[in-house]
C-alpha cells in the first residue's frame, strides 16, 4: 500500500506531537508514525488516560481534533526509499509513505554500560524497568536498586515507588559537588524546580548516593545481589532487580540513512530545525538530549518551519535557546567518569547479540575493525546497546547504518519493489560486512 502525504512526521512522542498540531493548521495533509501503540513516547507513555501532564492532555486534545492529521501506530520505517518514499511496516503489512516534508522526532534511547554480571536476569536499564512497570509488569514488593547518571533515575525510582517496589537505594555516578551545582541552578527554571521538588517528596525515606555506582550484579541464575563502590569502599546489597542507566543516546540511524549530517552523535540542524538535506527536518531529542521542554519547542518550530510558516516559528527561538541551556547544564552535571571505561573484566560481555566480551574488542582501532573480526554490532539490535558501549569504552563511532533499520518481514521488504529490494540488500550486505 501506498499513502501520499505532505508533511511525514516520524515520532509520537512530545517533538513529534508538537510538530503535528503546529503544523496542522496549515491544512496540509499530516502523517505521525510510531512504532509504539499509543502515542506519547517514552515520557508519556501510556496514552491520555494515564497521563498527569496538562501540556500532553492538551497536544492529544489538539490532535484529535485535527481532521487532517492521521495516526499510524505499530508502525515501523524500515528503510528509506528514492523519490521521498519511506518504507514501513504496519501490523497489516507493508506501507510505502510518500512525503513533500519529513519531520524527524524518533527521540533517544539510554546508554547502557557493561559491567560483571550485567547480563543477568534482573538487571535492566533504568528506563526499561519504568517502561516495563508502565506497561504492567509487577514490581510491587520488590527490591529494586536504580543506579547511573541523570535526573531520570529520580523520575525511574518515583514510578517504581508508586508501582509498590521497595527502592533500597539511588546511586549516582557524578559527584557530590556537581549534582549540588546542577540543583542550584534549577532556580533558573521553576518549572524545574518544582518538578524536582515532587520527586524527592514522592521519593522520601530513599536513600540518595551521588559518587556511586554499580561494579558488579551477582547471582546464580538471576540477580542476588549488587556491589556498589561508594565514598572509595565497596558494599553488597541484596536485591531482586537492578535498574541502571547512564543517560540517553540519541535515535539518529534513520536520519543518517537519509544523509544527514550528525554532530557529536547528534542530527545537526539549522535555527529552523532543518537538517543538511533538503525538506528534512528533526526535532527532540535526536537533536541532542534536552529533555520534554526542548523537545516541545523545538517540535512547534519543526512544525511551524514545515508547514512554510518559518515567521510564526521565530517567536519561539528565545525559548528553545533557554531549555538548550538547562541541557548543556544538565550534561555538564552528569557527564560520565573516566573510571567507568575500568568498570569490565575481560570475560565481561560487550555485544550480547553476539557474546563479544570486552578482551576481543579492546585491542582493535574502531568498530569497522571490531565487525569483521568479531561481529560486534552484527546481531538483532544492530549496535544500539553496544554502539553507546563502544563509544564510551573505546572511544568508537558507528561508521554505516544497516537496512532495514528494523526487524522486516521478508514480504514487506518485496513490498517495497524491486529496486528497493536490490537497494536494501546491497546496503545490508555493505562493504564492511564479512562473507559467509
Amino acid at each position: 500500500m501506498r499513502r501520499a502525504f505532505d508533511i511525514v512526521i516520524i515520532g509520537a512522542g512530545p517533538a513529534g506531537m508538537a510538530a503535528a498540531q503546529a503544523a496542522a493548521a496549515s491544512g496540509a495533509a499530516i502523517a505521525v508514525v510510531d512504532d509504539n501503540v499509543k502515542s506519547g513516547g517514552q515520557i508519556w507513555r501510556g496514552g491520555p488516560d494515564e497521563s498527569k501532564d496538562g501540556r500532553a492532555i492538551a497536544l492529544w486534545s489538539a490532535l484529535r481534533e485535527a481532521r487532517n492529521v492521521e495516526f499510524f501506530s505499530r508502525t515501523r520505517i524500515c528503510a528509506p526509499l528514492d523519490g521521498k518514499e519511506l518504507l514501513a511496516e504496519t501490523p497489516d503489512g507493508a506501507l510505502i509513505l510518500q512525503y513533500g516534508t519529513l519531520i524527524l522526532a524518533t527521540g533517544a534511547r539510554e546508554r547502557l554500560l557493561p559491567f560483571p554480571g550485567w547480563t543477568l536476569p534482573g538487571v535492566t536499564g533504568a528506563g526499561g524497568l519504568q517502561a516495563l512497570s508502565k506497561g504492567g509488569y509487577p514490581v510491587a514488593g520488590k527490591r529494586v536498586v536504580v543506579a547511573g547518571s541523570g535526573p531520570l533515575l529520580l523520575a525511574v525510582a518515583a514510578t517504581l515507588k508508586i508501582k509498590g517496589a521497595e527502592v533500597v537505594a539511588i546511586f549516582e555516578q557524578a559527584p557530590w559537588h556537581r549534582v549540588a551545582r546542577f540543583g542550584l541552578s534549577l532556580a533558573l527554571t521553576p518549572g524545574k524546580l518544582k518538578q524536582a521538588m515532587q520527586l524527592r517528596a514522592t521519593l522520601s525515606g530513599v536513600p540518595y548516593r551521588a559518587g556511586s555506582h554499580v561494579v558488579a550484579a551477582k547471582g546464580k541464575d538471576v540477580l542476588e545481589k549488587i556491589s556498589v563502590m561508594q565514598g572509595g569502599r565497596r558494599r553488597e546489597i541484596d536485591c531482586d532487580y537492578l535498574a541502571c542507566g547512564y543517560g540517553l543516546i540519541p535515535n539518529v540511524e534513520l536520519a543518517s540513512a537519509l544523509g544527514c549530517a550528525t554532530i557529536d552523535g547528534a542530527v545537526r540542524v539549522d535555527g529552523l530545525q532543518r537538517t543538511s538535506v533538503p525538506d528534512v527536518f528533526c526535532a527532540g531529542e535526536g537533536t541532542g538530549v534536552g529533555g520534554v521542554d526542548l523537545s516541545l519547542v523545538e517540535g512547534k518550530i519543526a512544525g511551524l518551519a514545515a508547514a512554510q510558516r518559518s515567521q510564526d516559528a521565530e517567536p519561539h527561538f528565545a525559548e528553545r535557546e533557554r531549555w538548550r541551556a538547562f541541557a548543556r547544564r544538565l550534561e555538564r552535571a552528569f557527564a560520565l567518569r573516566p573510571d567507568l571505561r575500568s568498570l569490565c573484566e575481560p570475560d565481561t560481555i560487550v555485544c550480547r547479540c553476539e557474546d563479544v566480551a570486552h578482551r576481543s574488542l579492546a585491542s582493535h582501532p574502531n568498530w569497522r575493525s571490531a565487525k569483521l573480526h568479531t561481529r560486534c554490532g552484527m546481531g538483532p539490535c544492530q549496535g544500539r546497546i553496544c554502539g553507546g558501549a563502544t563509544g564510551f569504552l573505546y572511544g568508537w563511532t558507528q561508521d554505516s547504518i544497516r537496512m532495514p533499520l528494523s526487524p522486516t518481514r521478508i514480504g514487506s521488504l518485496l513490498a517495497g519493489g524491486e529496486a528497493a529490494g536490490t537497494e536494501l540488500n546491497a546496503a545490508a550486505a555493505g562493504p564492511d560486512t564479512p562473507s559467509a
